[in-house]
């Protein structure tokens, strides 16, 4: 008997990819994994009877505990129905418009689209742009935008890998690419593990040089990073406008995509891009012209995000510094390893080679740290470990609580060191 390689046979699935044979070991045996939050309280969840201090949401400014943000949603409500369930393409409820006016002026674009996911942006909107013609991937790029490249591969398009953070290295596939076809390169902004950002000004300055589109996801920058000025209060800039303004960049053949899910925590996602682009996904891109859109707290809560972000939004991002710097700084002067070699609120710390991710994740679940297990395949082998995402809302005791948990964890050995990836990375 053939067995499908999704069924059952007495208990025991078979498959024939056994790549997430870990994952799904961490989602029966981990309670890091597919837990049910029962309650919160600041940056405290409750899973099951036991609380713990979250480190796993991205909600980096902490608007997802604002009062003046929770405030604005009812009187949407009461104007619009809780989900204003026209296609955009049918009908566009007026905050549409009012947000695209508002998140255009911030980003200092020349248009936007708001689309209700990245993810959606990316499985439509990447097929779109790239044609029959070819897609230049970063290697290190977000697997959604992995996913929207092989689904425009499988409609025609070529897509080759370039290594990250080297713009000469698509300077030279780029130069080999065939005349006459569209080029789109896709990369992240700030990486989503790493929390490193790429040199934008650099890729654009290659991408300018061969006629290319530059795609950029900014999903954990936006928020976050923006425009440089000399009043800034702190290395992230001023405005949290994303990566184009904090590299002091145009948007000349620059698309961004952003969400909201992060920084502002709505759901809503958009692409920065030229006027007449938009018109042409307005009639090209599945998400615009069938998908349910954003519900109305989503857009009660956007609008209200970018107005206090525009009163409150750099004091936030310098609170958010301070903190994350509290547990980078501890990190390193543990002599741990962390990709995050700048500033950013992601913290991503690999395990010490022979240590295994379900111990480590039930150690720091006794001890009330609840973070991001990432685990095979969601991270190449030698990268397993976890990461935390710091936010403006945790407390200053909860900080003190995770560097102890770290420092437990480094004198175990349990953590990767920095001498011992820079020998790895000599070898």
């Amino acid at each position: 008997m053939t067995v499908h390689p999704l069924h059952s046979t007495q208990g025991t699935y078979v498959r024939r990819d056994g790549r997430w044979n870990d994952l799904e070991r961490l989602r029966t045996t981990s309670p890091m994994y597919d837990a049910v939050i029962e309650e919160i309280d600041g940056r405290r969840i409750r899973v099951g009877s036991h609380w713990l201090t979250d480190w796993a949401s991205c909600n980096y400014l902490g608007f997802d505990l604002e009062p003046e943000i929770m405030d604005a949603v009812d009187p949407y409500i009461r104007t619009w129905g809780t989900h204003p369930s026209w296609s955009r393409l049918l009908g566009n409820s007026r905050p549409y418009i009012d947000i695209e006016e508002r998140l255009t002026e911030l980003l200092g674009a020349p248009d936007t689209l708001l689309l209700p996911t990245i993810t959606h942006i990316h499985m439509s909107v990447i097929p779109i742009l790239a044609g029959d013609g070819t897609i230049f991937l970063d290697s290190q790029s977000h697997k959604t935008i992995y996913d929207g490249c092989m689904y425009a591969k499988g409609l025609g398009a070529t897509v080759q890998r370039f290594r990250a953070g080297d713009p000469e290295h698509l300077a030279e596939l780029l130069a080999k690419a065939p005349a006459g076809k569209a080029k789109l390169v896709a990369m992240d902004g700030v990486n989503s593990m790493t929390g490193l950002a790429p040199d934008l000004a650099r890729f654009a300055e290659v991408c300018r040089q061969y006629d290319a589109l530059l795609y950029v996801d900014e999903a954990h920058g936006f928020g976050v990073i923006g425009e440089r000025r000399p009043d800034e209060t702190s290395p992230y800039g001023s405005r949290g406008n994303a990566i184009v303004q904090y590299a002091g960049e145009t948007y000349d053949n620059i698309v961004l995509v952003g969400g909201f899910s992060k920084s502002y925590s709505s759901l809503m996602a958009f692409l920065a891009l030229p006027t007449w682009l938009k018109n042409h996904l307005k009639v090209a891109a599945p998400p615009y012209l069938y998908s349910g859109p954003s519900p109305t707290a989503s857009l009660a809560t956007v609008m209200a995000g970018l107005e206090l972000n525009e009163k409150r939004g750099d004091e936030i991002r310098a609170e958010l510094y301070r903190k994350t710097m509290r547990v980078l700084e501890h990190v390193r002067a543990l002599g741990v390893y962390t990709p995050n070699s700048g500033t950013t609120p992601i913290i991503e710390l690999p395990l010490a080679p022979g240590e295994d991710i379900a111990q480590v994740g039930q150690f720091l679940w006794d001890r009330e740290t609840y973070v991001t297990l990432a685990a095979y395949p969601l991270v190449p082998r030698d990268q397993v470990g976890f990461r935390v995402q710091v936010t403006a809302a945790n407390t200053d005791a909860e900080i003190d609580q995770l560097n102890g948990v770290i420092t437990e964890l480094a004198h175990a050995g349990r953590l990767l060191r920095t001498d011992v990836n820079a020998l790895g990375n000599a070898a």
